[in-house]
This record gives C-alpha cells, structure tokens and sequence, in this order.
C-alpha cells in the first residue's frame, strides 16, 4: 500500500509498508546504470563483450573502423536494450589522432567510466627477421600496443578522478608464447598492463590481462579446423565479466583461457 512520496537527491522514494522504496526499483530495472567502453566492439570477442555488458545494465561506448557496422550494431543494441545508451564512433585504432578523438568524444557525454575494455587487435602473419613485413610489423605495433596505451591515457583523468573503475587489456597466448611477430605487440601489451597495474593499484584502479587462446572469431577464417578446437567468443566474455563482478578489493591480474583441447597448430 502507497502511504506518501518523499524526495531524496532527486529521487522519488514511495513509503511502501512505512519502509522506502525508490521509484525507480519499480519500473526500471537499472537505477544506477554504469558505463563501459570497449573497443574494437562489432565482431569476435569485442562484440560477446558488448552482449554481457549491455544485457547487465551498462551504456556502452563502442568503436570500429566501419561506420556501417556500428551503425547497425547500435541499432541492434537499442532495439535489444532499451534502457542503455549507446556512444559509437568510427576510429582506426592504429592512428593515435583517432583514439584520442574517441576518447574525447566519450569524455564529452560521460563524467564518469567505469569500464574500459582495450580489445582492438590486428594479426598478420609474418616473421620478424624479413625486412619486407616492417610494415606489417608496425601496423600490429599500433593496433595492438599503442591503442591501448592511448586509449587509456586519453580517459585515465577520469579513473583517476573518481579513484575506481577497471581497465581490462584483451592480451593472447601470444603474449606468453613465440607466434611468429604478432607475439611482439602482444608481449609488449601484457608488460604494458603489468606496469599499469602497478602504478594504479593504490589508485582504486583495477588492471586485467586477459590472454585467450584460439577463439572462434573472424581471425580464424580459412583455417581448416573443426570448431571443437577452438573456443568461443562468449566464453571469453563471461570469463571477462566475472573479473569485473568481483569486489573492489579483489583482482584478477591475469587470466589465461585455452581450448579444452589445446591450442591447435596452424
């Protein structure tokens, strides 16, 4: 039974049975709703992480290199999830001029970030003694090292403001294992995470390194393997999501995911 409606820092609380409910417990589902950045957001593993997060509550903020696609992404989410808000932005996460935009243009609709989630990457096979690949070499370097690194200095005033939040760096087995020069940017990214876990962890900041093995995603496509080798990109999702769900005062520093079978060999 309704008794009276009071106001408490500009909520609408009803007295249900003399006990205060607010009004937002009965007809929203997520009063506090949180945000999440993640890039490289429309396929593969970006795109399962962006499925949990917005099925839990979050607004996401996403990004990829076609418009289109995260035109129609978007689209899906709104329809899906109709409480969230989405921010999208088409970045080519190799550019530094383009991640800060992005990061900018977050900053500019949020005053607050409670996720961000580096998971743009690029592989190319090639070895690293063949001056010909520098290029190609360089390219992994950008996508897979530097945007990150970018990524999370262009909105680190943020985390470091609010003391809290949880930056979650999607690493590989190629960051513990030789595969050819794509281990090089993604060593090179999990001794990056190392050192920013380090230096936020006083800060209430939260650092993850997720290193997943072969993962059914676009990457894969050619391969002549059944997928029962490999892993699938919601796996790695829920994986990521039940470091996040953890309390403030627990971290998974880094979680390494392999196919019940094995890493296959390509």
């Amino acid at each position: 039974m309704f008794l009276e409606n009071v106001y408490h820092d500009n909520e609408v609380f009803f007295l249900i049975y003399n006990k205060p409910f607010p009004f937002s417990f009965l007809f929203f589902p997520f009063k506090n709703m949180k945000n999440i950045i993640i890039t490289g957001a429309t396929k593969g593993i970006g795109r399962a992480l962006v499925d949990i997060f917005a099925a839990n509550g979050f607004n996401v903020a996403i990004c990829a290199r076609s418009t289109k696609d995260l035109e129609l992404l978007a689209q899906e989410l709104k329809t899906q999830y109709p409480n969230i808000k989405v921010l999208y932005k088409a970045t080519d996460m190799s550019k530094k001029e383009d991640v800060v935009a992005f990061g900018n243009y977050i900053k500019e609709h949020w005053t607050s970030i409670d996720v961000l989630i580096n998971n743009a990457g690029v592989f190319i096979p090639c070895t690293v003694i063949e001056p010909s690949n520098e290029d190609k070499f360089v390219t992994m370097m950008d996508t897979n090292l530097y945007s990150a690194y970018y990524m999370t200095n262009s909105v680190l005033d943020t985390f470091l403001t609010q003391q809290q939040g949880h930056i979650i760096n999607i690493c590989s087995i190629a960051s513990i294992m030789p595969y050819s020069a794509y281990s090089v940017s993604k060593f090179a990214l999990l001794g990056y995470t190392k050192v920013l876990r380090e230096e936020l962890k006083e800060k209430g900041i939260r650092v993850t390194a997720i290193l997943p093995g072969a993962t059914l995603t676009p990457s894969w496509n050619g391969v002549d393997l059944p997928k029962e080798r490999f892993m699938t990109a919601e796996d790695i999702a829920k994986a990521v999501y039940n470091c996040y769900e953890l309390s403030p005062y627990t971290v998974v520093e880094e979680m390494v995911l392999r196919p019940q079978l094995g890493q296959p060999e390509t």
